[in-house]
């Protein structure tokens, strides 16, 4: 059976999909690591966030397809402030290189959206 193809998330389904993915970025981001399951390597904190912001621009692109900028500059703000965050709760820490990490993930995730979209509407 082959697999399925890549499609859009359906129109209702996008907008609560990304706010519920932004609520838990938010969350995991501010929790005290104690909470948090160990880290396997030193590189893998940036994965993470690049993967998390991929992921959030993915999504936020298709639940706003008409503000695509607005989205991005939005997502790249709220990483910003989300290292800011960090910093000031005592057990966490804000890193810019995380933040950087964060724009490779909205850079990514714009690859894929508007790849999805060339496959949804091929001209």
């Amino acid at each position: 059976m082959p697999l399925p193809a890549l499609t859009r998330v359906p129109p209702g389904f996008a907008r609560p999909s990304f706010w519920a993915l932004l609520l838990c970025v938010t969350v995991l981001s501010l929790l005290p690591t104690d909470y948090l399951p160990p880290q396997i390597f030193s590189l893998w904190d940036k994965a993470q966030h690049a993967l998390a912001f991929a992921a959030l621009a993915a999504l936020g692109l298709q639940a706003y397809p008409h503000r695509r900028w607005r989205v991005l500059a939005g997502l790249l703000v709220f990483g910003g402030l989300i290292e800011l965050a960090q910093a000031a709760t005592g057990w966490r820490y804000g890193e810019w290189a995380d933040w950087l990490a964060d724009a490779v993930g909205l850079a990514l995730g714009l690859a894929l959206a508007e790849s999805l979209q060339r496959r949804v509407n091929p001209t």
